[in-house]
């Protein structure tokens, strides 16, 4: 099978059962033309369509999209927004949303066109779906992987900064230098430049969206609301399919954006695997799963499966599926911080506070974990926790599993020699070998004014959100609690002063002091699941665990459609 790939105004098909047809100019209200293309199945005529609107390009992922959904019998229209067509830096969502309408007035149009479209993506390619999500009636479902209706809440996590990520994000606009682009960025974090430098020393100049980013972090800066496109998840009527990463870094806004829509009385799917963002495992899985959701939606066919909701429980390495999310059953629990280092379920009757000095100058850094480039899965932080910038709580062993599964939270009492600081917690899994592998983590940017206010004793409650979690602790393992002040580079450096971003002054260090006593202990909040039984449908023996297998073993005939499509 072959897709012809000419940048003329006819299709041509050469020796396949499918055809393509690029660089077809598609105006939209404005006169503005967005390059599009058009992929076709091999049954000539009228068939619903999958839409993909894309500010990352064309290629190559929408030559994928393209190809998979053609060969079951949908056409496909991938098309560049106007921030990559024309190089701006972000759209904001009014301007995608009449782009969107447009595109959708050209579909009209089209002979080929039967009434009906769908819209697929992931990532910003996600994000921009929701532009069109209400007051389109050809439009039947839509189908959102790792990516969140709010980018904002990723790039300024707990109030930090997302260093890392946003920096690859940025330079990854550059797509003619995407080869280099990892070894760029380390370089330049390792360089220990001020934050506001570090985009010159990646391209050789300053990127203009990376100085935005820097210059509009506040709440309610007009950026964020460029970045935030949740005011049209309210509207939305349509059948929504999310496929989410525990790994990945739009985890938490993904599941608020499900809740939202389960709030407001939707029945969304939702599949989250032991994914990271650039996890080349979860792309047939999307594919695969956004092809019946869709066929349910536009012929009637029977549902994408019994239930809406499946996740892979990691430390199980097991599926499973529930009616909701979180799932029925699971309670929070509280463990608390013991002055001793223990982790216990059981609060603290006495105990003093234990101490550590986050220097900027040496800033505390932190194990994989979700970026937007490169592997995130959990490592062993054994390394970390020898850091004195690191303060470590272990329970017990488990006498038997506990399983986590939901919303991770956890309250710090603090006291800090510096009026601004931040405030990390992170949780491991201790096997019996001593391995200590991270699972969640979250940090909180802490400033007057901003959560408790502090007691008499200059100590405050900080509130942290930690990424929400699946994960069986088998008997034998230990639980264990990191707290800590800075997660760099994945974070930016905290200075220790008022300012946001470190932007060349003065590096302030901070004598931290954490409290656990009866009065202000410190406790996370651990989302307790019942083992496998009533209300969770496992995996059944035999199926296929796509989340254990490493990137590049799925079969490479995935695109290879399935008997009897359509």
């Amino acid at each position: 099978m072959s897709f012809t790939r000419r940048r003329t105004a006819a299709a041509t098909d050469r020796g396949g059962d499918a055809g393509g047809r690029r660089g077809i100019p598609v105006p939209m209200a404005d006169n503005t033309v967005l390059p599009t293309d058009h992929y076709h199945p091999s049954r000539s005529g009228p068939a619903p369509t999958v839409l993909v609107r894309s500010p990352v390009g064309r290629i190559p992922m929408g030559l994928i999209y393209g190809q998979y959904f053609a060969r079951r019998g949908f056409h496909v229209i991938v098309q560049e927004t106007r921030d990559v067509a024309h190089g701006y830096s972000v759209q904001d969502p009014a301007s995608e949303r009449e782009d969107g309408l447009s595109t959708v007035a050209w579909l009209r149009e089209q002979p080929w066109f039967d009434g009906t479209f769908v819209m697929y993506g992931a990532s910003a390619t996600g994000y921009v779906q929701w532009a069109l999500a209400h007051g389109v009636p050809e439009c039947k479902a839509m189908s959102v992987q790792i990516s969140a209706s709010s980018l904002a809440d990723a790039v300024y996590p707990g109030g930090a900064f997302a260093l890392e990520s946003s920096l690859y994000w940025c330079a990854s606009r550059d797509r003619s230098r995407l080869l280099t682009l990892p070894r760029r960025v380390q370089r330049a974090l390792d360089s220990g430049r001020p934050v506001h430098e570090l985009d010159t020393v990646v391209s050789g100049m300053p990127m203009p969206f990376f100085q935005e980013l820097l210059a509009n972090g506040e709440p309610g800066s007009p950026l964020r609301a460029r970045l935030d496109a949740r005011h049209h998840l309210g509207r939305t009527t349509l059948p929504v399919h999310f496929l989410a990463g525990w790994h990945d870094v739009f985890l938490p806004g993904q599941l608020r954006d499900y809740q939202a829509l389960r709030a407001a009385g939707h029945r969304p799917h939702l599949t989250i695997g032991p994914w990271y963002h650039c996890d080349r495992r979860l792309l047939p899985v999307a594919l695969r799963e956004a092809a019946e959701f869709f066929r349910s939606h536009l012929t009637g066919a029977p549902p994408l499966r019994g239930q809406p909701v499946r996740i892979h429980v990691t430390g199980a390495k097991e599926w499973r599926e529930y009616p909701d999310w979180p799932p029925p059953g699971t309670s929070a629990r509280p463990w608390y911080l013991h002055a001793d280092g223990g982790l216990r379920p059981v609060p603290p009757a006495h105990g003093e506070p234990r101490r550590y000095r986050y220097d900027p100058a040496d800033p505390t850094p932190v194990p994989r974990g979700p970026v937007i480039f490169g592997d995130s899965r959990p490592e062993d932080c054994r390394p970390l926790e020898k850091r004195a910038d690191v303060l470590t709580y272990t329970s017990d062993p488990l006498p038997a599993p506990m399983e986590l599964i939901g919303p991770v939270t956890a309250d710090i009492h603090l006291r800090s020699s510096r009026t601004h600081t931040d405030c990390g917690v992170r949780i491991c899994d201790v096997h019996p070998d001593g391995a200590s592998m991270n699972v969640c983590e979250g940090i909180r940017r802490v400033s007057p004014g901003a959560g408790s206010p502090c007691d008499a004793d200059g100590v405050t409650k900080v509130s942290v959100d930690l990424w929400p979690t699946a994960h069986r602790f088998p008997a034998g393992h230990r639980l264990r609690v990191h707290v800590c002040s800075g997660g760099h580079p994945r974070v930016a450096r905290h200075t220790g002063s008022a300012a946001l971003l470190d932007t060349g002054g003065i590096l302030l260090a901070a004598e931290q002091e954490i409290f656990h006593d009866a009065i202000r202990h410190s406790v996370i909040h651990l989302p307790v699941s019942p083992l496998p039984g009533d209300g969770a449908l496992a995996r059944p023996a035999g199926e296929e665990d796509e989340g254990e297998t490493e990137p590049g073993e799925w079969a490479p005939d995935f695109l290879r459609p399935e008997p009897g499509t359509w």
